[in-house]
């Protein structure tokens, strides 16, 4: 383990995303090594039943600043996220998902947002779903948006930087991403979005 404490604590999960993983985590390292900050990057493996595991081994062999957390057996997205929360030691959290939607190369405008923010939530601009996909995707996030009052414009979109004491916000459940902002918001903590 790097003995300098990371500033940063990029955490993603995977559940059965071996073939993106190559690339994905070969963006992942090209953008935060270029930042000059140090960091680390938590991975979790949700109990994989495809190559996820070998893929992750492979994809951070030679990379100190990595660590592959497994859970067996598998118990969700919110679950993996959680235990990627309780393990980051830097001041800032950074999430992507572990199906390469995200690019990581808006990793440092996120960043630069976040200077002004606690929290600030990425707005997929060009999104691969389809059409309805992206129709229900609106409606949910207006919905719960007027429920909740985070009038946050894509909660969906796991690409998200906060500060790491925002943590304490978030409680267990299902659809933990969507809801983050929300928990931000509900304690009192400054939530911002960029597309």
């Amino acid at each position: 383990m790097n003995p300098v404490p990371p500033e940063l604590s990029v955490v993603i999960p995977f559940y059965n995303e071996a073939g993106a993983i190559p690339g994905l985590l070969a963006e992942v390292r090209a953008t935060m090594d270029a930042l000059g900050r140090p960091y680390e990057a938590i991975f979790i493996d949700d109990g994989s039943a495809d190559g996820t595991p070998a893929a992750l081994a492979a994809a951070t062999q030679a990379w100190p600043a990595a660590r592959v957390i497994r859970q067996t057996p598998n118990q969700g997205q919110a679950a993996a996220l959680l235990r990627g929360f309780q393990e980051v030691r830097g001041r800032w959290i950074i999430t992507l998902d572990g199906d390469g939607q995200n690019v990581p190369a808006d990793i440092p405008a996120l960043l630069a947002a976040a200077e002004n923010s606690d929290m600030v939530v990425g707005i997929r601009a060009t999104r691969r779903d389809s059409a309805l996909r992206r129709m229900m995707s609106r409606l949910a996030n207006e919905v719960r948006g007027r429920m909740l009052g985070d009038h946050v414009q894509d909660s969906g979109c796991a690409l998200k930087v906060f500060r790491a004491e925002v943590r304490a916000a978030f409680f267990p459940i299902r659809s933990l991403y969507s809801f983050l902002p929300a928990m931000a918001v509900a304690a009192g903590y400054r939530v911002t979005e960029l597309p």
